[in-house]
């Protein structure tokens, strides 16, 4: 069954690349809300998690925390701040080789993984924030 491109799932996705910053789901409503009030917080998330699926949105699952949801789908990994949340991309090297060693050493197939790291922002640093 093909799946239709709606209008609500466009404004989702729009929301998504204008705040750029790996919202959460909340974030996403709140942004949606603004220009379009009648789109309900179950719109929203239903379409975030249809977007991830269809691969045109990256779901980062955030144990502890609200899960956020990635515009930028080239292989990158991210960072947070341990002290104000701050949330950003970070460099990826050798992700693909560490996918295929999994597979070849587990025998599972489509091997993938999502790396967050923690660690204090600059800014934070800089405050003396520990």
């Amino acid at each position: 069954m093909e799946k239709r491109n709606t209008i609500q799932k466009q404004l989702v996705l729009d929301a998504v690349f204008r705040l750029a910053n790996h919202p959460t789901a909340e974030e996403v409503y709140a942004e949606v809300a603004r220009s379009h009030p009648t789109v309900s917080k179950a719109t929203v998330y239903r379409n975030l998690g249809s977007l991830s699926e269809d691969g045109l949105l990256r779901h980062i699952k955030m144990p502890g925390g609200a899960d956020r949801f990635d515009h930028m789908l080239l292989e990158h990994h991210h960072i947070i701040c341990t002290q104000c949340g701050c949330f950003a991309d970070a460099p990826a090297s050798g992700s693909a080789a560490l996918d295929e060693a999994v597979a070849r050493q587990t025998g599972y197939s489509g091997v993938s993984h999502d790396i967050v790291f923690r660690g204090l922002c600059p800014e934070c640093a800089k405050a003396g924030k520990v």
